[in-house]
């Protein structure tokens, strides 16, 4: 079930519970995603790692608002909502588009108040430092054909949403939206963080090589990891158990106690 309690919670979603002074995790979505897209990764973390997945406008519940096109106006606004929910210090996990917020968060956040997150997770996303040649991107610029074949070509999207012209009517306009504002995105150079950094790659993206991923390292004073997933830019959706592993790795080393056998589980 989701919780949305209030206008500060417009920008955020919560499916399941976690545990009384358990982790949490805030969860940024790709390029013409929502929220709903972690709900599998909520429901594996819970209650151990409580998931709040951002929002953004125009989509699912939230459909009937303008879309933004811009990743610092979007930044802006999720910072103060996490400011509101207290979940600023929480871990974040970003993939594509939503690696890129999440890390342009995290330094609106720190530089409000000395501190962001507490740990970040980038997926699928080449580090803000690196640029490839040719320029910005220009898929959002294409006519409708050329964005369903782009959108065929790095996955994640139900084949049978891009056969249909009525969904297409819903989802081409968000995704056109957010592939303008990552590819717009322009990296102002800011101090590193001071988190740990946690990459993951397919070893088959083409929107971003191991290389590229491991630069991530540049962006943080913290300790860093690279890790490498058999896949494409979807990789995660084959690999969620992986995945999942690895978070639960990263923010809490120890195993969980069997209360019930007194064995670790």
């Amino acid at each position: 079930m989701t919780s949305s309690s209030g206008a500060e919670e417009i920008w955020i979603r919560r499916f399941h519970h976690g545990l009384p002074g358990g982790n949490r995790l805030v969860c940024f979505p790709h390029a013409g995603g929502s929220a709903s897209y972690y709900y599998p990764f909520s429901q594996a973390l819970a209650p151990r790692t409580e998931v709040l997945a951002v929002q953004y406008p125009g989509r699912q519940d939230r459909r009937r608002e303008p879309l933004v096109d811009s990743i610092p106006r979007l930044a802006d606004h999720i910072a103060d909502a996490l400011e509101r929910q207290g979940a600023d210090s929480a871990a974040y996990f970003g993939h594509s588009m939503g690696a890129v917020l999440a890390y342009e968060v995290a330094q609106r956040l720190r530089e409000r108040a000395a501190q962001g997150p507490a740990r970040l997770f980038v997926s699928g996303r080449r580090a803000p430092s690196r640029r490839r040649p040719g320029g910005p991107g220009r898929v959002h610029l294409r006519d409708d054909d050329g964005l369903v074949a782009e959108l065929r070509k790095v996955g994640g999207t139900d084949p049978s949403f891009l056969n249909d012209r009525e969904l297409l009517a819903e989802i081409l306009p968000v995704t056109r939206n957010d592939y303008k504002a990552i590819e717009t995105y322009v990296w102002a150079d800011r101090p590193p963080l001071d988190c740990p950094i946690t990459a993951l790659v397919g070893d088959h993206d083409p929107q971003t090589t191991s290389d590229e991923a491991a630069a991530w390292a540049e962006h943080t004073t913290g300790a860093f990891d690279l890790r490498v997933f058999p896949g494409g830019h979807f990789y995660l959706d084959a690999r969620r158990d992986d995945v999942t592993d690895v978070v639960t790795a990263a923010l809490d080393p120890t195993p969980a106690v069997n209360t019930l056998e007194g064995n670790t589980a």
